[in-house]
């Protein structure tokens, strides 16, 4: 019998072991004493000991938030000049492949999408680059923002299961983005669909321009300690991308300037670095090593209070209802309501990758499911852009209709995602891609790292240095891009239809085993990457290969598929086969 979600039910030689799937968590078992067994003097310390618990609880969730907004600092002050640089390359912004991934890339570099985003509004203000160019840029950003959250995630690496769960709740936001990317960059490329949509919407409609719009709820909580910390310029990111100021003559961390041998009296700039001499690289350097130190110790704590709160009856009646759906024919639209969740909650604290890297801890411990975690991130990505229409009507003279235009295409763009990957469970694909996702990093750990590393900094930085070396570049790439979609298409039909396939093409067997497992690579990792591998994760790993003796099996006519890829799992049985004889 197959458990849910794909997942196969483990097996011994002896009898038969307990399905167990890992996407759901179904027994929150504690030894606590019931409540009505409790003594009056054990139910006030019971009471008590919750409340000192949801205090800290509160406590490491406000200093993670800020813990996000030094790493955002940390990373303008190290990579803001070289984005600013990036994006002042015009000749690269007239390819719309070179401009998504110089979206995604300046906005993993700044770690804001509303921060790359208004500086393509002011690029495309001032006339710099026109909005066709801005379009692809945006759809870029879009992508970027998620890397925090997928960051984040490493923080449950100790846990397999935990792990699993949470970074296939980060990486769900990145399946969605960039799937949607594929395809409304082809159709905007063809048709112009968000730019002709977004300025009948803008013509449409006469809004008047309004000066000093804003709308800020967390940062009014936050500002007051991440000011104390560290400040930086923002503008002067802005300012090199639209060839204001050279990248050398710019200072993005805010100093006060001495004046012949003393500080200059004047200067009203009162955060831990304001004195310090230091260049943007080395408060940067600083900053990030702090940054990461706090977010994983707040990380750390968050997860350790979570377990601690949600055992036993309470995280059974949190479960129940976190992930409950409407009676009847109205669930349908349960997955709505969370859309609209997501998005309001994201208006509040003003950044999807602060709500998504929030909540991610909530899927690792199995309080929110992998099902219910993508509607709130589909919202997060529609509450975002709120932000940036709001930031956009606060512009004045001809950059209104720039600006303007600039969001409505962020929000069209978000919307026409959901409505091809929500709407019919069928296209809703980046579920199970997260979950592959998942099961892989949970077998081998380092994975989540190569992802980050590939998908976030070398795709983009590859993509881009063939621009620039040459405009036809890119073509090269082609023959890739071309059998990478022969190699899906053929596991997909491996996976439901394997017997319309030529006997060669039913596995992957023919080929060498380093062409279709990560089990070569994982070798090479665990023994001359970390030395120490085996004894921090050696016991994880020994489960993990308990349950590779079954990875492939056909039950009631369906293929089963374990943590490896159905693909190349029979190479994999009859490598184990040849070590055992050998």
């Amino acid at each position: 019998m197959s458990a849910p979600n794909g997942h196969v039910a483990n097996g011994t030689a002896n009898g038969h072991k307990e399905d167990k799937n890992p996407w759901v968590m179904e027994n929150f078992q504690t030894d606590e004493t019931l409540w009505k067994d409790k003594s009056t003097q054990e139910k006030i310390l019971t009471v008590l000991w919750v409340f000192i618990r949801i205090c800290l609880f509160l406590g490491f969730l406000y200093v993670f938030i800020c813990s996000l907004d030094f790493l955002s600092s940390a990373f303008r002050l190290l990579g803001g000049k070289a984005a600013g640089d990036v994006l002042n390359d015009h000749f690269l912004l007239s390819n719309p492949v070179c401009g998504v991934m110089m979206g995604v890339l300046v906005t993993v570099l700044v770690q804001s999408s509303s921060t790359s985003t208004s500086i393509v509004v002011a690029m495309v203000s001032a006339d710099i680059i026109r909005v066709p160019q801005a379009i692809p840029i945006v759809m870029g950003a879009n992508i970027g923002t998620s890397v925090t959250n997928t960051i984040v995630s490493m923080g449950q690496v100790q846990d397999r299961d935990e792990f699993r769960r949470a970074f296939a709740g980060a990486t769900v936001h990145d399946m969605f983005n960039w799937l949607t990317v594929i395809i409304l960059l082809i159709i905007e490329v063809i048709t112009h669909y968000l730019q002709r949509l977004s300025k009948a919407i803008v013509d449409g409609f006469h809004i008047p321009e309004r000066d000093h719009l804003e709308v800020e709820i967390l940062k009014v909580i936050t500002d007051p300690f991440t000011k104390l910390v560290i400040q930086v310029d923002k503008k002067a990111i802005t300012k090199i991308a639209a060839d204001e100021i050279s990248k050398d003559e710019a200072q993005i961390l805010k100093l006060c300037k001495k004046i012949n041998g003393t500080w200059d009296p004047e200067c009203d700039y009162d955060h831990w670095f304001a004195y310090s001499g230091l260049s943007d690289s080395q408060a940067g350097g600083i900053m990030l090593v702090v940054a990461l130190a706090i977010l994983c110790l707040c990380l750390f704590g968050i997860v350790k209070i979570l377990h601690s709160l949600l055992k036993g009856s309470i995280a059974k009646i949190i479960h129940k209802y976190l992930n409950a759906d409407f009676p009847g024919y109205a669930g349908y639209f349960t997955g709505y309501l969370a859309i609209i969740i997501g998005a309001v909650m994201t208006f509040i604290v003003q950044s999807s990758s602060i709500f998504t890297s929030a909540i991610t801890p909530l899927v690792g411990v199995g309080v929110i499911t992998l099902d219910r975690m993508y509607p709130l991130t589909l919202g997060a990505n529609i509450g975002t852009t709120a932000t940036g229409i709001i930031a956009a009507l606060a512009s004045s003279g001809g950059k209104l209709q720039n600006a303007l235009q600039i969001a409505i295409c962020h929000l069209f763009f978000n919307i026409t995602g959901i409505v091809i990957f929500y709407p019919i469970p069928f296209m809703r694909w980046p579920l199970p891609m997260a979950r592959a996702l998942g099961d892989t990093t949970a077998k081998y750990r380092w994975f989540s790292l190569a992802y980050l590393v590939l998908m976030f900094f070398v795709m983009p930085a590859v993509v881009i240095g063939l621009s620039v070396a040459s405009p036809y570049a890119l073509f090269a790439l082609l023959p890739f891009v071309l059998l990478f979609i022969v190699v899906i298409i053929i596991n997909i039909i491996q996976k439901k239809r394997p017997g319309i396939l030529p006997s060669k093409l039913r596995d992957w067997s023919c080929l060498p085993i380093w062409c279709h497992s990560l089990r070569p690579y994982d070798s090479i990792m665990r023994c001359r990457c970390c030395p120490c591998y085996d004894q921090c994760c050696g016991k994880c790993e020994a489960l993990a290969d308990d349950e590779d003796t079954e990875i492939i099996k056909k039950q009631n006519g369906d293929l089963k598929i374990g943590l490896d890829n159905t693909a190349y799992s029979v190479s994999v049985i009859d490598e184990k086969e040849n070590n055992t004889k050998l």
